[in-house]
């Protein structure tokens, strides 16, 4: 991926201010993912402080839903990225104060490039939107001696 700037996160620090996961961030998300193996699941009811037109949320937060669900698939793969590439399909608007499935998964990996697939449900199934991504790999977390 020429063009882009060199880019370095420190994997040492917290995440407790990111948009979509930190705990203490005051304006964020505060998904919480967890990992079957395969998957990484969140759960997330929309608010007002999330809508776009009155009573609805904003396209953009069930978008950052989705790119967020893939980030947290490559990380409990232990890959650090940054999302490239996004494509989205949005199937049906989301009423403040529904309660949200979200998940993400992995679908391909090579040395630098990690493919991912992500998805925004009911809880009854009935789904909001899916996405594609592509990740740029840049770092991988260390494996722990006892795995």
């Amino acid at each position: 991926m020429s063009g882009w700037p060199q880019i370095s996160i420190d994997t040492n620090r917290e995440y407790s201010m990111c948009f979509g996961c930190g705990q203490d961030n005051p304006i964020g998300l505060k998904l919480d993912f967890q990992w079957d193996g395969k998957t990484a699941r969140a759960e997330f009811t929309i608010t007002e402080s999330y809508q776009g037109w009155p009573g609805m949320a904003h396209g953009g937060i069930i978008i950052c839903l989705l790119d967020e669900a893939i980030g947290w698939a490559s990380l409990f793969e232990g890959l650090y990225g940054v999302t490239a590439e996004m494509k989205v399909r949005l199937r049906r608007p989301v009423s403040i104060g529904e309660s949200l499935v979200i998940t993400g998964s992995l679908t391909k990996r090579n040395r630098k490039l990690v493919k991912a697939k992500a998805s925004v449900s009911l809880k009854d199934g009935t789904p909001i939107a899916e996405g594609t991504a592509t990740q740029f790999i840049v770092n991988t977390k260390p494996r722990d001696e006892s795995e």
